[in-house]
């Protein structure tokens, strides 16, 4: 009698030890359960740690509620100012009612994942390209404005969106390039030319100085010269006028220009036959002579000026 009672004990303990497996469940800290009866919602849902469930009844489904990271495919659009792009973005959202995302949407992570490539598209054809490439903060707002608001009653809350990247066609870029060149192009021409009206301003100020102190330009010319013969490699060449020199010949008086007139052309003489030169005329010694003596001539004649011949006086008639 005694043994059969302790096997009927033994059998009740094994048959709620094996109850008590099949019922126990351990839900972790960042998930939620959401416990089905006979198909249909039961309760509240079970917070983290050890909670029980009936066997063969109820159905403990656990739902994650961290933020998940959905990246949203690269989608291909034209811009409001006709420019083919591609963009693709990533999605932050995390489950708020774990029993609206199990019960009102099938798959809530396809769900948002195909409202952010739907919304995305959207994006693209309501902006410009500058908005698309400078202004993404409002357009992330935008997008998950759009996101949100049906994604609440799947019981997600979007966390936020971003644009990652947005891939122009090569033929945009070249043209992208030659705007941003000649954008800068012209800003600089525009410094230059600044830069020459200062220079200028400041130039004609100098002019005015100087013309009141004549001798501060001699000082300026000879600083250039200085400056100039400062290169190695270069030649310096200073003109001075032959004027000049004839003035300090004269003592620093110029003369009186002389009356020119012509004389009486001499009558036509007829051609002559062709003399042998004298002896000791054609040497080396008189050859050179006669060219020192036309070098000296011509060198009097620069300094002094032509050499005007008096006109012939004529003779009164008796």
């Amino acid at each position: 009698m005694i043994q059969e009672v302790l096997t009927a004990v033994l059998a009740g303990g094994a048959v709620v030890a094996v109850y008590a497996g099949a019922a126990a469940r351990v839900v972790k800290q960042y998930e939620r359960g959401v416990v089905f009866r006979f198909g249909k919602l039961a309760g509240q849902v079970r917070p983290p740690g050890f909670t029980m469930i009936v066997p063969l009844v109820d159905r403990l489904h656990k739902v994650n509620m961290q933020i998940v990271t959905m990246p949203v495919p690269a989608q291909e659009g034209i811009t409001r100012d006709n420019v083919t792009v591609r963009v693709d973005a990533v999605v932050y959202f995390k489950v708020v009612d774990p029993a609206d995302a199990l019960v009102r949407v099938e798959d809530y992570k396809f769900a948002v994942s195909q409202m952010a490539q739907t919304s995305l598209r959207s994006i693209i054809g309501k902006s410009d390209l500058d908005d698309l490439l400078s202004n993404r903060e409002k357009l992330n707002q935008g997008l998950e404005l759009m996101l949100d608001s049906p994604a609440m009653g799947w019981g997600v809350a979007i966390d936020r969106v971003e644009i990652k990247d947005v891939s122009l066609p090569e033929t945009m870029k070249r043209s992208m390039a030659r705007q941003a060149e000649a954008d800068r192009e012209r800003r600089a021409r525009l410094i230059n030319a600044d830069a020459e009206l200062q220079a200028s301003k400041k130039l004609r100020e100098a002019a005015h100085q100087m013309e009141d102190a004549p001798s501060a330009l001699q000082l300026r010319l000879l600083q250039t010269v200085m400056a100039v013969a400062a290169e190695k490699n270069s030649t310096l060449v200073l003109p001075i006028p032959v004027e000049l020199l004839r003035f300090l010949e004269r003592g620093g008086t110029p003369p009186p220009a002389p009356e020119v007139t012509r004389a009486p052309a001499p009558p036509p003489q007829e051609p002559q036959e062709s003399q042998e030169p004298l002896p000791g005329l054609s040497s080396p010694a008189y050859l050179a002579g006669r060219a020192d003596a036309e070098s000296a001539v011509e060198a009097v004649e620069d300094l002094t000026g032509a050499s005007v011949e008096p006109a012939p006086v004529p003779e009164a008639d008796s």
